[in-house]
């Protein structure tokens, strides 16, 4: 019998997505003649069509051809108790039958304020707005109005949202200089550039070596505690309380983007390492599912936004503290403590476990890196410690990232196109155990594939 070839391979695949995705097929026909691109969503595009959702319950998301899937995404961690748990539903139903855009003050804001200042030890008052691109965008205002300083440093690599700002230096490209600031969108001004410093991430000595030259025009250091849109990698040891040390030497506000990684403990990963920020952006799951964001930090920071205060900062917003959404999070902030945290991780910490035991039976190059509940794929046994050794090695593997996430739907295991996977309390062994094995079998199929393309992965 005759060995397919890599582009067999290739095209199997994706002739079984084809077959399998009909109806999202001609969806994405008709989408694209009314939204440029057929989507409005760039992080749930991909070729050659997306998959279109059209329910979701539990652990479970169904397409619009009635296949199941075990849902590996949670909307890129956002759902962390998975798809309409009952009790965020009918908190949510219940606040929506008395209204939702009320126009005024709702005690819910308080109330959800008061549980992420309980849990969070850098937040001494909070307040909301609707994503976590407007959380990080304040944190930043509010950096700059309080230290009178204008420049901000932040991580080669780092996603901190869609504002103008936050699109400095995100899509990290083999050989890109860590400590040239670029503008990563069109349409983006490049004065902005001016107002921006980049570092490394995990790298110390590099932004010591910023603060010794421009600390006094240094308002802030934001960073993601670990690096999500890159690969979910980790910081070292150590290196979110040297980055204290270092902003507490040099005068320099500490700016924690824990969008994804409050999930990580009762109180985000600031808790769990001891490290306390001055300032916090927060989204995802202190929504329950709906649409939020939320900033906070030292109360004399804080201060700023208080109009009783002369020269405060003004923060509007038609849905800023919408009354589902907040019903919605404090139901599942409710549901997510006591042990639930830990539980979740452990979860995490045997999917991962599994993909390394099995790049390892394959004698494959190739490991599974995060904290917690959320996980990055990379082909590779190296250590991979920052944005641009992450961008080589997904180079350096053509297309063999998106290939597998295409065969695990053909699978029925839904996933981030980049080889990103995140648990969910919706989930238990069984689920993670199923999701292994098709991992094992996608492997086999791809085997042909790696030999001709990517043969420097193979042990």
């Amino acid at each position: 019998m005759t060995k397919p070839d890599a582009n067999g391979i290739k095209e199997q695949i994706l002739s079984r997505y084809a077959a399998k995705t009909p109806t999202s097929a001609k969806v994405f026909q008709t989408a694209a003649g009314v939204m440029p691109g057929g989507e409005t969503r760039t992080s749930t595009f991909f070729t050659p069509h997306p998959l279109h959702l059209a329910s979701g319950s539990g652990c479970q998301v169904i397409d619009l051809d009635g296949h199941d899937y075990v849902d590996f995404l949670n909307n890129y961690t956002v759902l962390i108790h998975g798809h309409a748990r009952a009790e965020v539903v009918a908190a949510a139903q219940a606040q929506a039958r008395a209204g939702c855009a009320l126009g005024g003050a709702v005690g819910l804001a308080s109330e959800l304020a008061a549980l992420l200042v309980q849990r969070l030890p850098g937040v001494d008052r909070v307040r909301f707005c609707n994503s976590g691109t407007e959380a990080t965008m304040f944190a930043l205002r509010a950096a700059r109005a309080f230290s009178g300083k204008d420049l901000i440093l932040k991580m080669e690599g780092g996603y901190h949202g869609t504002h103008d700002y936050a699109e400095v230096s995100v899509n990290s490209a083999p050989q890109s200089d860590p400590l040239s600031p670029r503008l990563d969108c069109a349409g983006v001004p490049r004065a902005i550039l001016e107002t921006m410093r980049t570092v490394p991430f995990n790298d110390l000595e590099a932004v010591e070596a910023v603060f010794e030259k421009e600390a006094d025009n240094i308002a802030g250091l934001i960073v993601e505690p670990m690096i999500g849109a890159s690969g979910c990698i980790p910081a070292r040891e150590g290196y979110l309380a040297g980055l204290r040390e270092l902003c507490d030497k040099y005068g320099v506000l500490l700016i924690f983007d824990e969008v994804i990684t409050f999930r990580f403990s009762r109180g985000g990963l600031q808790l769990r390492t001891g490290v306390r920020p001055d300032l916090t952006a927060l989204g995802k799951i202190i929504g329950g599912g709906y649409p939020i964001g939320a900033f906070g930090g030292r109360a004399e920071i804080m201060a700023l936004f208080d109009p009783f205060r002369p020269g405060f900062i003004h923060h509007g917003g038609t849905f800023n503290g919408n009354s589902a959404s907040l019903a919605a999070g404090v139901a599942a902030m409710k549901l997510y403590d006591g042990e639930a945290p830990e539980q979740l991780n452990a979860l995490g910490d045997k999917l991962r476990q599994g993909f390394d035991q099995i790049f390892r039976e394959a004698g494959l190059r190739g490991r599974a890196i995060g904290v917690g509940s959320v996980m990055g794929l990379h082909l590779t046994d190296g250590p991979v410690e920052d944005a641009v050794k992450a961008a080589e090695v997904k180079a350096r593997t053509r297309d063999l990232l998106p290939l597998i996430h295409l065969e695990m739907i053909n699978r029925g295991f839904y996933s981030a196109p980049r080889g990103m996977y995140v648990v969910s309390t919706a989930m238990g062994r069984s689920e993670v155990g199923a999701c292994l094995e098709a991992f094992r079998g996608t492997l086999a199929v791809l085997r042909p594939y790696i030999e001709e393309k990517a043969a420097h992965i193979m042990i």
